[in-house]
């Protein structure tokens, strides 16, 4: 048993007793630094859930995604705190032809992967017409932030350019995500299976960490690489990464999480419960609760199912919920109640609040027009079926059995009976598929682009409303996928606004999701740990942290 572990369950029993002074601490997206940086030392992480791929286009789920952040480099860097573009991989934005369909970069020339091999425009267009294009046989799906690819080109050893079936706008924002996250050759040869658990090790990228030890589903070991040297030039510190390592452990547990920091045990964890921020107001600890700019944390309503393809139901369920007390219940200042589907600071943003009024008046006499009465036992019935929908529990997300009781008990009083289905991340991901099986799925998705909303919504990404039924791939409402493409493919800003303006209007006239709340990364962190950074949606980035110890 490693060290790292040894400290977790020794600590877990103080977890429980820890009683600190309560309040509320302050966001931010970086932990600051004082004094000098000083380089050495390990850092224990503890994730709540363990990774499941390292294929960057499926790095979305934050235990994956925190440790692509680590291993790999991009073209290009989005700026967390302003999300301006900016050099890196690259060694200057894109030149791009007038309707963004041809984008052609400059590679840095001195960049290498771990096991030696050059970062040159032919590895570059190797991984981008991989992620551009995916592999069936491979089972290594499209890239979500690439839309519309065809190829690239390599112009030369250190340019490549980049081609477009129809205008692609998000594709510069695109290559500074971590699902464009560069491999080295040998790791773009893997299946799905291949970039799974037990082969960490063998990811190979060209970021400031390496993925050294592995012991599948509790902990992963990284390494600094100490002759990284191309961090994004706008950033103070260069060269190798400060720290010697980090240590990933999975602490599925909340209170284990946080007593385990708060007993010194552990240095960072993320997916700070709301009810245990106020632990991290004491001496020697701080918060940090990132913004995830992207779609809010809340409910698709899948409108192909027989209950719910009735729009008044769906109003019914909306004006049933007080989002107001789920919040202010559950959450702290660090979860901001949502005006519409995108975050106030995701691109895009359209504030549809009058749409999400709560009036369970309102609720209830829309299911009496829908022809839903209220039976004996206080669920509404119509032609012998009872009015029951089942919604998922979102694992990743912040307390959603919390919100989803309290939902319980808020559409009860107005005859709508709802239930839990609980299980672990493999059966809730089987069970998404089917409409029979969830209707109201409880989700959201972070990133600082335009394109997030057709990443959430689009039947080709991940089809949260099942728009496109996975039995037969037929599209119940092909207005909206249209809606959503054109987010993805108009030249301009101006029109890029436009075109999400539209879809979240479309998104909100058919009463197809209700919002909940803004959801941020909230990491818990000892005094000690210097210059701790989030990437622009909240996944960590160790690059230039240290321990003031």
């Amino acid at each position: 048993m490693s060290r790292s572990l040894r400290l977790l369950r020794a600590s877990a029993a103080l977890a429980v007793a820890a009683t600190l002074m309560a309040g509320c601490a302050g966001t931010a997206t970086d932990s600051g630094g004082s004094g000098e940086p000083v380089p050495g030392h390990t850092l224990t992480y503890l994730e709540p859930q363990t990774w499941t791929t390292l294929y960057p286009p499926a790095a979305g789920f934050y235990p994956n995604g925190g440790l692509v952040n680590n291993i790999t480099d991009r073209l290009l860097y989005q700026n967390p705190e302003t999300l301006e573009l900016e050099p890196w991989i690259a060694t200057a934005l894109p030149v791009v032809n007038e309707d963004a369909t041809e984008y052609t970069f400059t590679i840095r020339d001195d960049v290498t992967y771990s096991d030696g091999t050059p970062l040159d425009a032919e590895n570059v267009v190797k991984n981008f017409d991989l992620y551009g294009k995916g592999d069936p046989d491979r089972a290594l799906t499209v890239s979500e932030a690439v839309n519309n690819y065809d190829h690239g080109e390599v112009v030369d050893e250190h340019t490549v350019t980049f081609f477009f079936t129809a205008p692609s706008p998000g594709f510069a924002q695109a290559v500074s995500t971590i699902n464009s996250g560069l491999l080295a050759d040998a790791s773009l040869d893997k299946t799905n299976e291949e970039f799974g658990p037990g082969n960490a090790t063998t990811v190979i990228g060209s970021g400031p960490f390496v993925i050294s030890d592995e012991k599948i589903g509790t902990e992963v070991a990284l390494t600094a690489r100490e002759d990284y040297d191309w961090a994004p030039p706008s950033l103070e510190h260069q060269g190798a990464a400060l720290l010697d390592g980090i240590d990933v452990v999975v602490a599925g547990e909340s209170s284990v999480r946080v007593g385990t920091v708060v007993a010194g045990q552990a240095d960072i964890a993320r997916q700070v419960d709301a009810p245990d921020e106020g632990q991290f107001a004491a001496d020697g600890l701080s918060l940090v609760a990132a913004t995830t700019n992207g779609v809010n944390n809340g409910f698709s309503f899948r409108f192909r199912n027989d209950i719910l393809s009735d729009i008044r139901v769906r109003q019914a369920i909306i004006s049933g919920v007080d989002r107001e007390a789920i919040v202010s219940t559950l959450f702290t200042d660090s979860y901001p109640l949502a005006t519409g589907a995108l975050a106030t600071t995701a691109l895009g943003y359209l504030d549809t609040s009058e749409y999400y009024q709560y009036d369970q008046d309102a609720a209830a006499a829309l299911l009496d027009e829908a022809g839903w009465t209220l039976g004996a036992d206080g669920i509404r019935e119509k032609d012998g079926q009872k009015l029951t929908l089942t919604f998922n529990e979102a694992l990743p997300q912040p307390r959603s059995k919390e919100v989803i009781t309290l939902v319980q008990e808020q559409l009860a009083k107005i005859g709508i009976e709802v239930e839990l289905f609980a299980g672990d991340s493999a059966a809730q991901t089987e069970a998404s598929l089917s409409a029979d099986t969830i209707q109201v799925y409880h989700s959201m998705v972070g990133r600082s682009d335009f394109d997030v909303l057709k990443s959430q919504f689009h039947t080709g990404n991940r089809n949260t409303l099942l728009n496109r039924s996975n039995d037969d791939d037929s599209i119940g409402d092909p207005t909206l996928d249209d809606l959503l493409a054109a987010v993805a493919s108009a030249p301009t800003v101006e029109e890029r606004q436009a075109a999400s303006e539209a879809a979240q209007r479309h998104i909100a006239d058919q009463a197809y999701f209700l919002p909940l709340f803004e959801e941020p990364q909230v990491f818990g962190l000892r005094a000690d740990v210097q210059g701790f950074r989030t990437e622009s949606v909240g996944r960590p980035w160790f690059y230039a942290t240290w321990l003031d110890r």
